[in-house]
């Protein structure tokens, strides 16, 4: 059995597992919640709530799941907005939460439309047990003018409302940062001079997945009218890694991250740990496999640490950082080629087809055998060959000694030089 130690400490406050459910349908109510503890979820941001002054009511349909060819649900649209719970409601799951697990943590998500309302929700959640506030300052399709996201990309409203927040309760505050912006440090250091104690990141991308090409309405098609609206899922995870170690190599910032963004299994979950997330929270990915999905997660990261020897979660976030740099920074001397196992081969020609298309032009094709051959001195390295083989580790990298070089490429205007 594995020793590894799952628990962590996020802005002061130990969780059993980085694991939480994020603020979305999944976390909209105690019944749900206490299920998914039941299930192995460390935490939740519970659903963002607001105060009962303008009454939130949903589109329909509200959400539209994206497929890539086979792949279901490769990424999720949706207009969804905040809790259209009444306050009181909320509030009373948040202290049954509270009271029947009282290891797992319970994260407030709040949205006020003023900086009153961001007061008066902070106390409320405050004083019904929660262990931190996340503040939402974030979701990119809220029908309430001037609030969400629209908040998230205004610094100075992101700073004066978490300064709000931070004068009327002593619980830790999450900022939880738009990815709709050009630089996400910038909002998250304003965030942090109001009293933040951390980050949570990615909201969901502000997209349009898909057009009805009958109808030409933006799904979800809500009664002839679709939106720009929030996409999340597996296909917005490179964004979100990209935001989380951005954040995290801000030597400025310096604060506790939440990584969110495409968490499907442990694999991403330990890629989000190693660029600086010290909680992982997740949403399109219980929508597709249930909160069963943290069973796996819990075990592939559990074993992975136990095979290296790896005793405690923590010794994991921010490890990849270091190997991070700029594109100028690469060591260029160093080159090397497609290397291919052809006993494996299939002969589909893919790979043939690809590098003559797409790549270097390195490649024959022998008609008779169904077998590429590799001119090793054309071949880019680009490696789009092994992308489209279909047999796994036939085609991968080899580095080349030192002092090797690829031929020079052959340009149709040489060849005109030779014919002038």
């Amino acid at each position: 059995m594995s020793t590894a130690d799952l628990s962590i400490d996020f802005c002061g406050v130990k969780f059993l597992n980085p694991f939480m459910l994020s603020s979305s349908p999944v976390a909209n109510c105690a019944e749900m919640v206490g299920r998914s503890f039941d299930a192995g979820w460390g935490g939740v941001s519970y659903k963002t709530m607001v105060t009962d002054r303008i009454p939130i009511i949903h589109p329909s349909p509200r959400m539209q799941g994206y497929d890539y060819g086979d792949k279901k649900l490769v990424g999720l649209q949706n207009v969804e907005q905040t809790s259209d719970r009444g306050l009181k409601a909320n509030l009373l799951d948040i202290m049954y939460l509270k009271k029947h697990w009282p290891r797992h943590i319970v994260m407030a998500s709040i949205m006020g439309f003023s900086n009153q309302e961001w007061a008066d929700l902070a106390r409320a959640c405050t004083d019904a047990g929660a262990d931190l506030l996340e503040l939402n300052f974030s979701c990119p399709h809220m029908t309430v003018e001037g609030s969400g996201a629209k908040v998230g990309q205004c610094e100075h409203l992101v700073e004066t409302f978490t300064e709000t927040v931070r004068k009327v309760t002593k619980l830790p505050l999450v900022a939880k940062m738009t990815p709709n912006i050009t630089d996400i440090t910038i909002p998250a250091l304003y965030a942090k001079k109001g009293g933040a104690d951390g980050i949570a990141a990615i909201n969901t991308v502000a997209g349009i997945s898909q057009i009805g090409i009958d109808d030409m309405v933006i799904k979800p098609n809500v009664f002839g009218k679709g939106a720009m609206s929030g996409f999340s899922g597996p296909a917005v995870k490179p964004i979100g890694l990209k935001m989380i170690a951005t954040l995290a190599l801000n030597r400025e910032l310096c604060l506790p991250l939440s990584g969110m963004g495409g968490i499907e299994t442990w694999i991403d979950a330990l890629e989000y740990l190693l660029v600086g997330a010290s909680t992982l929270q997740v949403t399109t990915g219980i929508i597709h496999y249930g909160y069963r999905i943290v069973e796996d997660m819990i075990e592939g990261l559990s074993d992975y640490m136990a095979t290296r020897g790896i005793k405690n979660i923590k010794e994991l976030v921010g490890k990849g950082l270091k190997n991070i740099c700029e594109p100028d920074k690469f060591d260029l001397t160093r080159q090397g080629i497609a290397r291919y196992d052809l006993d494996r081969c299939c002969g589909c020609g893919q790979c043939y087809r690809v590098c003559h298309d797409a790549g270097g032009q390195a490649l024959e094709w022998d008609v008779e055998k169904r077998r590429p051959s590799l001119d090793e001195d054309k071949c880019l390295s680009c490696m789009v060959c092994s992308f489209v083989c279909p047999v796994h580790d036939l085609i991968t990298y080899k580095e080349m000694p030192q002092g090797w070089k690829r031929k020079e490429t052959v340009t149709l205007g040489k060849e005109m030089e030779k014919v002038g």
